[in-house]
Protein backbone atom coordinates (compact mmCIF):
# COMPACT_ATOMS: atom_id res chain seq x y z
CA UNK A 1 0.00 0.00 0.00
CA UNK A 2 3.17 2.38 0.03
CA UNK A 3 1.88 5.74 -1.61
CA UNK A 4 -1.67 5.04 -0.89
CA UNK A 5 -4.13 6.26 1.75
CA UNK A 6 -4.88 4.40 3.62
CA UNK A 7 -7.85 5.69 4.47
CA UNK A 8 -9.12 5.31 0.55
CA UNK A 9 -7.82 1.80 0.41
CA UNK A 10 -9.86 0.66 3.46
CA UNK A 11 -13.16 2.37 1.94
CA UNK A 12 -12.43 0.31 -1.35
CA UNK A 13 -11.93 -1.99 0.26
CA UNK A 14 -15.03 -2.19 2.15
CA UNK A 15 -17.11 -1.79 -1.42
CA UNK A 16 -14.77 -5.21 -3.06
CA UNK A 17 -16.13 -7.17 -0.31
CA UNK A 18 -19.58 -6.09 -0.84
CA UNK A 19 -19.43 -6.85 -3.89
CA UNK A 20 -17.91 -10.05 -3.41
CA UNK A 21 -20.80 -11.07 -1.39
CA UNK A 22 -23.11 -10.87 -4.02
CA UNK A 23 -21.37 -13.98 -5.41
CA UNK A 24 -18.63 -12.45 -7.16
CA UNK A 25 -15.26 -14.19 -7.42
CA UNK A 26 -13.33 -11.11 -7.80
CA UNK A 27 -13.52 -7.31 -8.76
CA UNK A 28 -11.26 -4.01 -9.04
CA UNK A 29 -13.91 -1.85 -8.35
CA UNK A 30 -13.40 1.27 -6.53
CA UNK A 31 -15.80 4.41 -5.13
CA UNK A 32 -15.30 7.27 -7.56
CA UNK A 33 -16.67 11.00 -7.35
CA UNK A 34 -20.07 11.44 -7.30
CA UNK A 35 -21.74 12.90 -10.93
CA UNK A 36 -23.97 15.36 -9.76
CA UNK A 37 -23.65 17.27 -6.34
CA UNK A 38 -25.39 15.56 -3.68
CA UNK A 39 -24.92 12.27 -4.34
CA UNK A 40 -22.76 11.74 -1.29
CA UNK A 41 -19.14 11.99 -1.28
CA UNK A 42 -18.36 8.79 -3.52
CA UNK A 43 -20.34 7.32 -5.76
CA UNK A 44 -20.20 3.11 -7.66
CA UNK A 45 -21.65 1.90 -10.39
CA UNK A 46 -20.48 -1.52 -9.95
CA UNK A 47 -24.62 -2.70 -10.02
CA UNK A 48 -25.20 -1.63 -13.24
CA UNK A 49 -21.86 -3.28 -14.51
CA UNK A 50 -22.87 -6.79 -12.77
CA UNK A 51 -26.41 -6.49 -14.04
CA UNK A 52 -25.63 -8.76 -16.97
CA UNK A 53 -23.70 -11.21 -14.75
CA UNK A 54 -26.03 -11.81 -11.94
CA UNK A 55 -28.93 -11.19 -14.45
CA UNK A 56 -30.78 -9.07 -11.65
CA UNK A 57 -31.76 -5.54 -11.55
CA UNK A 58 -29.32 -2.31 -11.07
CA UNK A 59 -31.37 -1.23 -8.24
CA UNK A 60 -31.95 -4.61 -6.67
CA UNK A 61 -27.93 -5.33 -6.91
CA UNK A 62 -27.35 -1.62 -5.51
CA UNK A 63 -29.33 -2.18 -2.93
CA UNK A 64 -27.69 -5.42 -1.75
CA UNK A 65 -24.03 -3.99 -1.99
CA UNK A 66 -25.40 -0.96 0.35
CA UNK A 67 -26.87 -3.92 2.72
CA UNK A 68 -23.25 -5.16 2.87
CA UNK A 69 -21.38 -2.04 2.96
CA UNK A 70 -19.14 -2.22 6.06
CA UNK A 71 -16.80 0.66 6.91
CA UNK A 72 -15.84 2.76 9.60
CA UNK A 73 -15.35 5.89 7.60
CA UNK A 74 -19.11 5.53 5.84
CA UNK A 75 -21.85 7.41 8.06
CA UNK A 76 -25.04 6.59 5.81
CA UNK A 77 -25.98 5.04 1.75
CA UNK A 78 -28.29 6.21 -0.85
CA UNK A 79 -29.18 4.30 -3.68
CA UNK A 80 -29.84 7.08 -6.56
CA UNK A 81 -30.78 6.91 -10.18
CA UNK A 82 -30.36 3.69 -12.15
CA UNK A 83 -28.54 1.63 -9.49
CA UNK A 84 -25.38 4.32 -8.12
CA UNK A 85 -24.59 3.20 -4.70
CA UNK A 86 -23.50 6.85 -2.87
CA UNK A 87 -21.73 7.13 0.29
CA UNK A 88 -21.26 9.77 2.78
CA UNK A 89 -18.39 9.72 4.56
CA UNK A 90 -17.68 10.87 8.47
CA UNK A 91 -15.73 12.93 9.73
CA UNK A 92 -12.90 10.58 10.84
CA UNK A 93 -12.60 9.36 7.46
CA UNK A 94 -11.30 13.04 6.56
CA UNK A 95 -9.03 13.12 9.64
CA UNK A 96 -7.51 10.04 8.37
CA UNK A 97 -6.53 10.83 5.10
CA UNK A 98 -4.48 13.99 6.43
CA UNK A 99 -2.88 12.36 9.60
CA UNK A 100 -1.61 9.28 6.68
CA UNK A 101 -0.48 12.13 4.14
CA UNK A 102 1.60 13.47 6.98
CA UNK A 103 2.91 10.26 7.91
CA UNK A 104 4.24 9.38 4.23
CA UNK A 105 5.75 12.61 4.30
CA UNK A 106 6.79 13.06 0.55
CA UNK A 107 6.68 9.33 0.09
CA UNK A 108 2.69 9.75 -0.08
CA UNK A 109 1.50 9.19 -3.73
CA UNK A 110 4.87 7.27 -4.80
CA UNK A 111 3.07 4.31 -5.97
CA UNK A 112 5.27 1.31 -7.43
CA UNK A 113 3.51 1.06 -10.85
CA UNK A 114 6.59 -0.12 -12.59
CA UNK A 115 8.52 -2.61 -10.25
CA UNK A 116 11.75 -1.33 -11.14
CA UNK A 117 11.40 -1.91 -14.97
CA UNK A 118 13.98 -0.64 -16.69
CA UNK A 119 12.51 2.36 -18.95
CA UNK A 120 14.29 4.96 -21.35
CA UNK A 121 12.60 7.97 -21.77
CA UNK A 122 14.62 10.31 -25.49
CA UNK A 123 13.36 13.61 -25.69
CA UNK A 124 14.42 16.53 -27.34
CA UNK A 125 16.89 15.18 -29.49
CA UNK A 126 16.60 18.49 -31.78
CA UNK A 127 19.36 18.70 -34.30
CA UNK A 128 22.18 20.70 -33.56
CA UNK A 129 21.90 23.77 -35.73
CA UNK A 130 20.21 25.77 -33.66
CA UNK A 131 19.29 27.12 -30.67
CA UNK A 132 16.78 25.44 -28.98
CA UNK A 133 13.27 27.52 -29.65
CA UNK A 134 9.94 27.34 -27.56
CA UNK A 135 8.65 24.48 -29.24
CA UNK A 136 12.13 22.08 -28.20
CA UNK A 137 11.37 23.95 -24.72
CA UNK A 138 7.74 21.89 -24.27
CA UNK A 139 9.28 18.13 -25.46
CA UNK A 140 11.95 19.34 -22.76
CA UNK A 141 9.27 19.90 -20.34
CA UNK A 142 7.52 16.98 -21.16
CA UNK A 143 9.92 14.51 -21.15
CA UNK A 144 11.99 15.20 -18.08
CA UNK A 145 8.28 15.36 -15.90
CA UNK A 146 7.46 12.01 -17.60
CA UNK A 147 11.17 10.77 -16.24
CA UNK A 148 10.25 12.50 -13.12
CA UNK A 149 6.93 10.98 -12.59
CA UNK A 150 8.03 7.93 -13.84
CA UNK A 151 10.94 7.41 -11.16
CA UNK A 152 8.10 8.48 -8.71
CA UNK A 153 6.26 5.60 -9.44
CA UNK A 154 8.44 2.88 -9.24
CA UNK A 155 10.06 2.64 -13.04
CA UNK A 156 14.37 2.47 -13.19
CA UNK A 157 14.11 5.39 -15.87
CA UNK A 158 17.00 6.72 -17.81
CA UNK A 159 17.35 10.18 -19.94
CA UNK A 160 18.67 10.05 -22.98
CA UNK A 161 19.10 12.83 -25.94
CA UNK A 162 19.75 11.66 -29.58
CA UNK A 163 22.26 13.65 -31.44
CA UNK A 164 21.83 13.67 -35.24
CA UNK A 165 25.10 14.42 -35.78
CA UNK A 166 24.98 12.77 -39.41
CA UNK A 167 22.94 13.71 -42.47
CA UNK A 168 22.18 15.73 -45.10
CA UNK A 169 20.96 18.79 -42.21
CA UNK A 170 24.49 19.33 -40.79
CA UNK A 171 26.06 19.03 -43.79
CA UNK A 172 23.57 22.07 -44.72
CA UNK A 173 24.83 23.58 -41.57
CA UNK A 174 28.47 23.09 -42.35
CA UNK A 175 28.20 24.95 -46.11
CA UNK A 176 25.59 27.87 -44.07
CA UNK A 177 28.29 28.79 -41.54
CA UNK A 178 31.30 28.97 -44.45
CA UNK A 179 28.82 31.02 -46.27
CA UNK A 180 29.05 33.41 -43.19
CA UNK A 181 32.54 33.04 -42.51
CA UNK A 182 33.26 33.96 -46.35
CA UNK A 183 30.83 36.86 -45.93
CA UNK A 184 32.55 38.50 -43.04
CA UNK A 185 35.57 38.05 -44.81
CA UNK A 186 34.29 40.92 -47.87
CA UNK A 187 34.34 37.14 -49.92
CA UNK A 188 30.43 36.49 -50.11
CA UNK A 189 30.02 36.53 -53.84
CA UNK A 190 32.34 33.49 -53.66
CA UNK A 191 30.46 31.42 -51.78
CA UNK A 192 26.64 32.08 -51.29
CA UNK A 193 24.43 30.83 -48.42
CA UNK A 194 23.16 27.30 -49.81
CA UNK A 195 19.13 26.73 -50.55
CA UNK A 196 17.13 25.97 -47.45
CA UNK A 197 20.24 27.14 -45.61
CA UNK A 198 20.03 28.16 -42.01
CA UNK A 199 20.24 32.18 -41.60
CA UNK A 200 19.73 32.80 -38.01
CA UNK A 201 22.26 35.20 -36.89
CA UNK A 202 23.82 32.34 -34.28
CA UNK A 203 25.96 31.63 -37.49
CA UNK A 204 27.58 35.18 -37.77
CA UNK A 205 28.65 34.54 -33.70
CA UNK A 206 30.01 30.99 -34.53
CA UNK A 207 31.85 32.20 -37.97
CA UNK A 208 33.34 35.39 -36.19
CA UNK A 209 34.59 32.85 -33.43
CA UNK A 210 36.12 30.85 -36.59
CA UNK A 211 37.74 34.04 -38.03
CA UNK A 212 39.22 34.70 -34.65
CA UNK A 213 40.87 30.97 -33.77
CA UNK A 214 41.45 30.06 -37.80
CA UNK A 215 41.61 33.33 -39.43
CA UNK A 216 41.44 33.77 -43.27
CA UNK A 217 42.80 30.08 -43.81
CA UNK A 218 40.02 28.54 -45.38
CA UNK A 219 39.09 31.52 -48.31
CA UNK A 220 41.90 29.45 -50.58
CA UNK A 221 40.74 25.54 -49.68
CA UNK A 222 38.05 23.87 -51.21
CA UNK A 223 34.54 23.33 -50.53
CA UNK A 224 34.82 20.01 -49.67
CA UNK A 225 37.97 20.43 -47.50
CA UNK A 226 36.71 22.77 -45.36
CA UNK A 227 32.83 21.81 -45.37
CA UNK A 228 34.44 19.08 -42.61
CA UNK A 229 35.35 21.21 -40.57
CA UNK A 230 33.03 24.05 -40.45
CA UNK A 231 29.75 21.05 -39.85
CA UNK A 232 31.79 19.93 -36.91
CA UNK A 233 32.75 23.51 -35.26
CA UNK A 234 29.31 24.45 -35.30
CA UNK A 235 27.50 21.26 -34.42
CA UNK A 236 29.90 21.15 -31.33
CA UNK A 237 29.24 24.70 -30.31
CA UNK A 238 25.12 24.21 -31.01
CA UNK A 239 25.32 21.44 -29.10
CA UNK A 240 27.28 22.86 -26.15
CA UNK A 241 24.32 25.94 -25.58
CA UNK A 242 21.51 23.34 -26.11
CA UNK A 243 23.19 21.41 -23.10
CA UNK A 244 23.61 24.70 -21.19
CA UNK A 245 20.21 25.56 -21.96
CA UNK A 246 18.78 22.29 -20.78
CA UNK A 247 20.64 22.53 -17.84
CA UNK A 248 19.19 25.86 -17.22
CA UNK A 249 15.79 24.84 -17.72
CA UNK A 250 16.24 21.87 -15.03
CA UNK A 251 16.13 19.03 -17.22
CA UNK A 252 19.63 16.57 -16.71
CA UNK A 253 20.02 13.60 -19.54
CA UNK A 254 21.82 10.72 -18.34
CA UNK A 255 22.91 10.09 -21.58
CA UNK A 256 24.05 11.97 -25.69
CA UNK A 257 23.54 9.31 -27.76
CA UNK A 258 25.34 10.31 -31.45
CA UNK A 259 24.30 9.30 -34.69
CA UNK A 260 27.25 9.00 -35.73
CA UNK A 261 27.76 5.89 -33.52
CA UNK A 262 25.52 3.57 -35.49
CA UNK A 263 27.77 4.24 -38.76
CA UNK A 264 30.90 3.98 -36.76
CA UNK A 265 30.38 0.80 -35.06
CA UNK A 266 28.22 -0.60 -38.45
CA UNK A 267 25.30 -1.00 -36.44
CA UNK A 268 23.05 -0.02 -39.01
CA UNK A 269 24.05 -2.75 -41.18
CA UNK A 270 23.92 -4.97 -38.77
CA UNK A 271 20.42 -4.47 -37.92
CA UNK A 272 20.01 -4.49 -41.56
CA UNK A 273 21.28 -8.15 -41.72
CA UNK A 274 19.29 -9.03 -38.62
CA UNK A 275 15.81 -7.81 -40.43
CA UNK A 276 16.97 -9.76 -43.51
CA UNK A 277 17.64 -13.21 -41.48
CA UNK A 278 14.38 -12.66 -39.52
CA UNK A 279 12.30 -12.49 -43.15
CA UNK A 280 11.35 -8.94 -42.40
CA UNK A 281 13.61 -6.85 -45.31
CA UNK A 282 14.37 -8.22 -49.20
CA UNK A 283 16.61 -6.57 -51.71
CA UNK A 284 15.19 -5.35 -54.84
CA UNK A 285 16.55 -3.22 -57.92
CA UNK A 286 19.92 -2.64 -56.14
CA UNK A 287 17.94 -1.05 -52.54
CA UNK A 288 17.34 -3.15 -49.51
CA UNK A 289 13.74 -3.00 -48.45
CA UNK A 290 11.34 -3.41 -45.18
CA UNK A 291 8.27 -5.31 -45.63
CA UNK A 292 6.45 -2.96 -44.07
CA UNK A 293 2.98 -3.63 -46.32
CA UNK A 294 2.70 -7.09 -45.27
CA UNK A 295 4.08 -6.08 -41.87
CA UNK A 296 1.25 -3.23 -40.74
CA UNK A 297 -0.68 -2.87 -43.57
CA UNK A 298 1.40 -0.02 -45.32
CA UNK A 299 0.63 1.42 -48.59
CA UNK A 300 4.29 0.05 -49.82
CA UNK A 301 7.07 -1.11 -48.83
CA UNK A 302 10.01 1.28 -47.27
CA UNK A 303 13.53 1.65 -48.60
CA UNK A 304 15.80 1.32 -46.05
CA UNK A 305 19.41 1.53 -47.95
CA UNK A 306 19.20 3.41 -51.14
CA UNK A 307 20.68 1.71 -54.32
CA UNK A 308 23.95 4.10 -53.81
CA UNK A 309 24.27 2.13 -50.87
CA UNK A 310 23.17 5.30 -48.08
CA UNK A 311 21.01 4.57 -46.04
CA UNK A 312 17.33 6.36 -44.66
CA UNK A 313 16.46 8.04 -42.32
CA UNK A 314 14.20 4.92 -41.42
CA UNK A 315 17.43 2.28 -41.38
CA UNK A 316 19.21 4.62 -38.65
CA UNK A 317 15.87 4.44 -36.72
CA UNK A 318 15.88 1.05 -36.70
CA UNK A 319 19.05 0.33 -35.80
CA UNK A 320 18.82 3.09 -32.85
CA UNK A 321 16.00 1.25 -31.55
CA UNK A 322 17.30 -2.19 -31.86
CA UNK A 323 20.12 -1.09 -29.62
CA UNK A 324 17.80 0.56 -26.94
CA UNK A 325 15.76 -2.91 -26.69
CA UNK A 326 18.49 -5.77 -27.83
CA UNK A 327 22.00 -4.49 -26.86
CA UNK A 328 20.80 -2.30 -23.92
CA UNK A 329 17.94 -3.87 -22.78
CA UNK A 330 15.04 -1.45 -22.28
CA UNK A 331 11.96 -2.89 -20.96
CA UNK A 332 9.97 -0.45 -22.26
CA UNK A 333 10.83 3.02 -24.34
CA UNK A 334 9.24 6.38 -24.66
CA UNK A 335 10.11 8.53 -27.61
CA UNK A 336 8.88 12.26 -27.59
CA UNK A 337 8.22 13.08 -31.13
CA UNK A 338 6.91 16.52 -33.02
CA UNK A 339 3.18 15.72 -34.17
CA UNK A 340 4.28 15.89 -37.30
CA UNK A 341 5.93 12.18 -36.84
CA UNK A 342 2.77 11.07 -35.99
CA UNK A 343 2.52 8.37 -39.28
CA UNK A 344 6.05 6.78 -38.41
CA UNK A 345 4.63 5.13 -35.37
CA UNK A 346 3.27 2.82 -37.00
CA UNK A 347 6.40 1.95 -39.17
CA UNK A 348 8.77 1.92 -35.95
CA UNK A 349 6.53 -0.30 -33.83
CA UNK A 350 6.58 -2.58 -37.17
CA UNK A 351 10.23 -2.45 -36.69
CA UNK A 352 10.34 -3.13 -33.53
CA UNK A 353 7.90 -6.52 -34.11
CA UNK A 354 10.75 -7.11 -36.69
CA UNK A 355 13.15 -7.31 -34.39
CA UNK A 356 11.43 -9.34 -32.05
CA UNK A 357 10.14 -7.31 -29.15
CA UNK A 358 6.94 -6.17 -28.39
CA UNK A 359 6.13 -3.15 -29.99
CA UNK A 360 3.38 -2.58 -26.93
CA UNK A 361 6.33 -1.54 -25.06
CA UNK A 362 7.10 1.14 -27.41
CA UNK A 363 5.12 4.75 -26.62
CA UNK A 364 5.33 8.16 -28.43
CA UNK A 365 4.59 11.28 -27.18
CA UNK A 366 3.58 13.64 -29.69
CA UNK A 367 3.99 17.46 -29.10
CA UNK A 368 1.71 20.09 -30.81
CA UNK A 369 3.28 23.52 -31.83
CA UNK A 370 3.60 26.45 -29.29
CA UNK A 371 2.30 29.72 -30.31
CA UNK A 372 4.01 32.21 -28.65
CA UNK A 373 1.88 35.26 -27.73
CA UNK A 374 3.21 38.58 -26.77
CA UNK A 375 1.02 42.24 -26.55
CA UNK A 376 -2.02 39.75 -27.37
CA UNK A 377 0.05 38.98 -30.67
CA UNK A 378 1.28 35.90 -32.05
CA UNK A 379 5.04 35.65 -33.14
CA UNK A 380 5.76 33.84 -36.12
CA UNK A 381 8.66 31.98 -36.19
CA UNK A 382 10.63 29.87 -38.85
CA UNK A 383 13.60 27.82 -37.80
CA UNK A 384 15.15 27.51 -41.29
CA UNK A 385 14.26 31.06 -41.80
CA UNK A 386 16.25 32.42 -38.37
CA UNK A 387 13.11 33.61 -37.11
CA UNK A 388 12.48 32.10 -33.51
CA UNK A 389 12.19 32.53 -29.75
CA UNK A 390 14.55 30.60 -28.53
CA UNK A 391 13.73 29.04 -24.97
CA UNK A 392 16.83 31.14 -23.54
CA UNK A 393 14.75 34.31 -24.64
CA UNK A 394 11.66 32.27 -22.77
CA UNK A 395 12.86 31.90 -20.00
CA UNK A 396 15.04 35.27 -19.20
CA UNK A 397 11.38 37.12 -20.20
CA UNK A 398 8.97 34.86 -18.12
CA UNK A 399 11.54 32.40 -15.71
CA UNK A 400 11.56 29.11 -15.39
CA UNK A 401 8.84 28.38 -13.07
CA UNK A 402 6.35 29.89 -15.54
CA UNK A 403 7.31 28.56 -18.74
CA UNK A 404 7.90 24.80 -17.10
CA UNK A 405 4.21 25.18 -15.69
CA UNK A 406 3.12 26.76 -19.15
CA UNK A 407 4.17 24.08 -21.19
CA UNK A 408 2.63 21.20 -19.26
CA UNK A 409 -0.85 23.04 -18.87
CA UNK A 410 -2.37 21.12 -21.77
CA UNK A 411 -2.08 17.67 -23.69
CA UNK A 412 0.70 17.17 -25.50
CA UNK A 413 -0.84 16.50 -28.50
CA UNK A 414 -3.09 19.67 -28.22
CA UNK A 415 -1.94 23.14 -29.68
CA UNK A 416 -0.79 25.38 -26.91
CA UNK A 417 -0.55 29.20 -26.37
CA UNK A 418 2.37 30.69 -24.35
CA UNK A 419 0.91 34.32 -23.10
CA UNK A 420 4.02 35.91 -22.24
CA UNK A 421 2.61 39.30 -20.58
CA UNK A 422 0.15 36.27 -18.63
CA UNK A 423 3.65 34.10 -17.46
CA UNK A 424 5.35 37.36 -16.46
CA UNK A 425 2.13 38.21 -13.92
CA UNK A 426 2.62 38.41 -10.12
CA UNK A 427 -0.68 37.55 -9.15
CA UNK A 428 -3.83 35.09 -9.00
CA UNK A 429 -4.46 35.10 -12.72
CA UNK A 430 -1.48 33.62 -13.41
CA UNK A 431 -1.90 30.00 -12.66
CA UNK A 432 1.98 29.12 -11.39
CA UNK A 433 1.76 32.14 -9.05
CA UNK A 434 -1.91 31.18 -7.80
CA UNK A 435 -0.23 27.73 -7.18
CA UNK A 436 3.46 28.52 -5.39
CA UNK A 437 1.71 30.97 -3.67
CA UNK A 438 -0.72 28.49 -2.20
CA UNK A 439 2.70 26.35 -0.83
CA UNK A 440 4.41 30.05 0.45
CA UNK A 441 1.01 31.02 2.27
CA UNK A 442 1.06 26.73 3.72
CA UNK A 443 5.06 27.83 4.90
CA UNK A 444 4.11 31.25 6.35
CA UNK A 445 1.63 29.58 8.62
CA UNK A 446 4.14 27.11 9.92
CA UNK A 447 6.53 29.75 11.09
CA UNK A 448 4.41 31.97 12.69
CA UNK A 449 2.47 29.15 14.92
CA UNK A 450 6.31 27.96 15.95
CA UNK A 451 7.14 31.84 16.77
CA UNK A 452 3.95 31.30 19.09
CA UNK A 453 6.10 28.54 20.51
CA UNK A 454 3.27 26.22 19.25
CA UNK A 455 4.11 23.13 18.62
CA UNK A 456 2.14 20.44 16.82
CA UNK A 457 0.90 17.50 18.90
CA UNK A 458 0.52 13.51 17.99
CA UNK A 459 -3.17 13.60 18.32
CA UNK A 460 -5.55 13.38 15.58
CA UNK A 461 -6.91 16.51 13.68
CA UNK A 462 -10.35 17.09 15.24
CA UNK A 463 -12.96 15.25 12.83
CA UNK A 464 -15.50 18.25 14.11
CA UNK A 465 -13.46 20.46 11.61
CA UNK A 466 -14.18 18.65 8.46
CA UNK A 467 -17.76 19.16 9.06
CA UNK A 468 -16.93 22.96 7.51
CA UNK A 469 -16.93 22.23 3.77
CA UNK A 470 -14.15 24.30 3.18
CA UNK A 471 -12.04 21.72 5.18
CA UNK A 472 -13.87 18.83 4.07
CA UNK A 473 -13.37 19.60 0.55
CA UNK A 474 -9.60 20.25 0.79
CA UNK A 475 -8.95 16.59 2.42
CA UNK A 476 -10.80 15.58 -0.22
CA UNK A 477 -8.20 16.88 -2.56
CA UNK A 478 -5.86 15.44 -0.71
CA UNK A 479 -7.40 11.92 -0.78
CA UNK A 480 -7.80 11.96 -4.29
CA UNK A 481 -3.71 12.63 -4.99
CA UNK A 482 -2.65 9.44 -5.79
CA UNK A 483 -5.15 8.61 -8.01
CA UNK A 484 -3.59 11.27 -10.05
CA UNK A 485 -0.05 10.46 -9.49
CA UNK A 486 -1.51 7.05 -10.85
CA UNK A 487 -3.07 8.70 -14.01
CA UNK A 488 -0.59 10.84 -14.59
CA UNK A 489 1.72 8.40 -14.90
CA UNK A 490 -0.42 5.51 -16.82
CA UNK A 491 -1.28 8.11 -19.16
CA UNK A 492 2.38 9.66 -19.30
CA UNK A 493 0.60 13.17 -19.19
CA UNK A 494 2.04 15.75 -16.48
CA UNK A 495 -0.59 17.95 -17.81
CA UNK A 496 -2.86 15.65 -15.19
CA UNK A 497 -0.36 17.43 -12.19
CA UNK A 498 -1.33 21.09 -13.44
CA UNK A 499 -4.87 20.55 -13.54
CA UNK A 500 -4.85 18.82 -10.32
CA UNK A 501 -2.10 21.47 -8.27
CA UNK A 502 -4.55 24.21 -9.86
CA UNK A 503 -7.63 22.95 -8.26
CA UNK A 504 -5.97 21.71 -4.78
CA UNK A 505 -4.58 25.15 -4.63
CA UNK A 506 -7.61 26.71 -4.80
CA UNK A 507 -8.97 24.49 -2.01
CA UNK A 508 -6.47 25.17 0.27
CA UNK A 509 -6.90 29.27 -0.41
CA UNK A 510 -10.91 28.66 0.18
CA UNK A 511 -10.11 27.04 3.56
CA UNK A 512 -7.40 29.51 4.74
CA UNK A 513 -9.59 32.31 3.63
CA UNK A 514 -12.78 30.49 5.15
CA UNK A 515 -11.92 31.51 9.12
CA UNK A 516 -8.94 31.48 11.49
CA UNK A 517 -5.85 29.24 11.21
CA UNK A 518 -3.17 29.30 13.78
CA UNK A 519 -5.01 31.49 16.58
CA UNK A 520 -8.12 29.43 16.21
CA UNK A 521 -8.70 27.04 19.00
CA UNK A 522 -8.33 23.94 17.16
CA UNK A 523 -5.49 25.96 15.03
CA UNK A 524 -3.19 22.08 15.85
CA UNK A 525 -5.51 20.32 13.55
CA UNK A 526 -6.10 23.38 10.87
CA UNK A 527 -2.39 23.56 10.62
CA UNK A 528 -2.07 20.33 10.38
CA UNK A 529 -4.24 20.42 7.34
CA UNK A 530 -2.58 23.01 5.76
CA UNK A 531 0.98 21.29 6.45
CA UNK A 532 -0.86 18.14 4.52
CA UNK A 533 -1.53 20.56 1.69
CA UNK A 534 1.31 22.19 0.95
CA UNK A 535 3.34 18.40 1.47
CA UNK A 536 1.13 17.74 -1.82
CA UNK A 537 1.59 21.23 -3.80
CA UNK A 538 5.15 20.58 -3.34
CA UNK A 539 5.14 17.25 -5.07
CA UNK A 540 3.26 18.07 -7.47
CA UNK A 541 5.49 20.99 -7.92
CA UNK A 542 8.32 18.69 -7.93
CA UNK A 543 6.87 16.63 -10.50
CA UNK A 544 7.21 18.91 -12.99
CA UNK A 545 9.81 20.74 -12.27
CA UNK A 546 8.64 23.74 -10.81
CA UNK A 547 10.41 25.28 -7.59
CA UNK A 548 7.99 25.65 -4.36
CA UNK A 549 8.65 28.74 -2.56
CA UNK A 550 8.55 29.40 1.00
CA UNK A 551 8.24 33.45 0.67
CA UNK A 552 6.84 34.84 -2.15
Amino acid sequence: MKGENIAVVKLNDALREAIKSLGVESTDEVFERPRREGWGDRASSAAMKLAKTLRQKPTDIARKIAENLSCEYIEKVEIAGAGFVNVFLNGKFYADVIEDALRQGGGYGALNLGNRKRVQVEFVSANPTGPLHIGHGRGAALGDSVARILDFTGWDVQREYYVNDSGLQIETLGRSTRARYFELLGHGDECKLPENGYKGEYLYDIAREIINLEGEKFLNMSEAESVSYFKTYAAEKIMAGIKSDLERFRVKFDNFFPEGYLHANNLVMSAMEDLKARGYAYEQDGALWFKSEDTIGDDKDRVLIRANGVPTYFASDIAYHRNKFVTRGFERVIDVWGADHHGYIARVKAAIKAMGKNPDDFDVLLIQLVNLIRDGTTVNMSTRAGEFVTLSEVLDEAGIDAARFFLLMRKSDSKIDFDMDLAKKQGNENPVYYVQYAHARVCGIAREYEKQGSKLSGEAVPEAIFNEKEARELADMIAFFPDEIKSASTMLAPHVLTGYATSLAGAFHSFYNSGRIIDAPDAAGRVKISQAAGGVVAKCLELIGVDAPERM
